[in-house]
């Protein structure tokens, strides 16, 4: 080979080895490269556990330049102290769960009610303040202590002017207003059982009182007559405002937390709402509102303790339902298909809870879950539908009268829960009257 032939190649070789990736062999594991070289295939089987100490410096240093712990990846070294949020998310987390509150399905307590009228358009039951529970039985009215569970009788009325067709409580706690069936009403104190006065002549029912509604000193009566009638105890003429609008004998009247709107309830199938104040400047008296949705009559009425303007009513039995409205402007809000006829309604004080009793087929009580109108609990007892329910003054108690002449407690409503009552009820409307508690 000349000369130039060298030359020729060895710049081709030098080209081949440009074209070529070298790596650098200062990077390489030549120890591990030896062992390979002269162990063979023995050392392809223990390549992971051959360690050269040039593998191992080099791995240190990977890992040193890349802080690599692989073992504590997005931990803290040491526990973080605690911050003051993370103090309150404990103790609230510590708090104990509330309790499911268990609502028997029995009443408490089944008391005696013989000769009670089984009649839709009455109103023979009244819970006062006082803690006294008072039933009509015919021409009696018996008042029941429920702090001690004695009963004692108020007044017995003449056949000629009986039965008693309803009985309300006086905010104070003390008296008690008894409608007749004569259209006469009677107020009595209930402390030393005297009658104070009779609501007769002048402005008054042609017939029976079926229901009666206090608000403040303001007794409001409803008669068969289909009149609506304000009577002020304390005047001789205690006519105040006559409301005209219903075409059949009124059995329900509610006025409302504020004494400002009244709602009244027929065997019309009509519901009426009527202000207080605009009765007040006008010589002629007008509704605020007529409501027909109900196709059967009007007796169960209820105001939301915890929502102003907020009225419940339920309709007999061609009707069935339980209708929400709104009372400022009249709308209906919601309404909700029992399956029975509603005969009365009670809002719980201390839950957003509605309970209503019940007659054909069941005879029962719903407990309903406000709004959603789920179905809490059903409590059966009556033979006869549940026509009469009141309310304790803690909210904690009702009691029912039907026809089966039975008057039933059931504690429905659970323990009264005070922070939780305090924050969502109103101002009570009596708060300025006396009470003996």
């Amino acid at each position: 080979m000349n000369a130039l032939q060298q030359l020729i190649l060895r710049r081709t070789d030098t080209q081949d080895d440009l074209d070529r990736f070298i790596p650098n062999r200062s990077a390489m594991d030549l120890d591990y490269a030896h062992a390979m070289l002269t162990q063979g295939r023995k050392m392809i089987e223990k390549t992971d556990n051959i360690r050269s100490p040039s593998r191992e410096a080099y791995q240190k240093r990977l890992a040193e330049a890349l802080n690599m712990n692989q073992t504590r990846i997005l931990a803290f070294k040491n526990k973080r102290p605690m911050s003051g949020r993370d103090t309150i998310r404990c103790e609230m987390g510590s708090q104990p769960t509330k309790k499911r509150r268990y609502i028997s399905q029995t009443s408490e307590r089944t008391l005696d009610a013989p000769e009670i009228l089984d009649d839709f358009s009455l109103n023979l039951l009244d819970w006062g303040c006082n803690n006294v529970l008072a039933i009509a039985l015919n021409d009696i009215v018996y008042l029941w202590d429920a702090s001690n569970g004695s009963a004692s009788e108020l007044v017995t009325v003449n056949s000629d002017d009986g039965p008693i067709t309803s009985v309300s409580w006086a905010p104070d706690g003390r008296h008690i207003a008894v409608g007749l069936n004569n259209s006469h009403v009677q107020l009595w104190d209930c402390q030393v059982k005297r009658q104070l006065r009779t609501l007769r002549g002048g402005h008054r029912h042609g017939t029976r009182v079926n229901a009666l509604a206090w608000n403040n000193h303001i007794l409001t009566t409803g008669g068969m007559d289909a009149r609506v009638i304000n009577n002020d105890f304390r005047v001789r003429e205690h006519t105040v405002e006559c409301y005209t609008g219903h075409q059949l004998e009124v059995c329900s009247l509610k006025w409302s937390s504020s004494g400002q709107q009244l709602a009244s309830g027929g065997n019309d199938n009509l519901l009426f709402i009527w202000d207080r104040f605009m009765a007040s400047s006008n010589s002629r008296t007008q509704w605020l509102h007529k409501l027909d949705d109900h196709t059967a009559a009007v007796k169960a009425l209820a105001w939301c303790p915890f929502q102003r303007n907020l009225l419940a009513s339920g309709g007999s039995r061609s009707d069935q339902c339980i209708r929400f409205w709104n009372t400022h402007t009249g709308a209906c809000l919601n309404s909700v298909d029992t399956g029975s006829e509603v005969c009365a309604l009670l809002w719980n004080k201390h839950e957003r809870e509605l309970l209503s009793s019940h007659g054909f087929p069941d005879n029962q009580l719903i407990l309903w879950k406000y709004p959603s109108m789920k179905k809490i609990a059903e409590l059966f007892g009556h033979t006869s539908r549940a026509l009469y329910m009141a309310e304790s003054p803690n909210g904690c108690t009702v009691a029912t009268a039907a026809g089966d002449e039975r008057l039933q407690l059931w504690n429905v409503f659970g323990t009264p829960e005070v922070a939780k009552l305090a924050a969502k009820l109103e101002p009570e409307p009596f708060a300025n009257i006396s009470r003996i508690r």
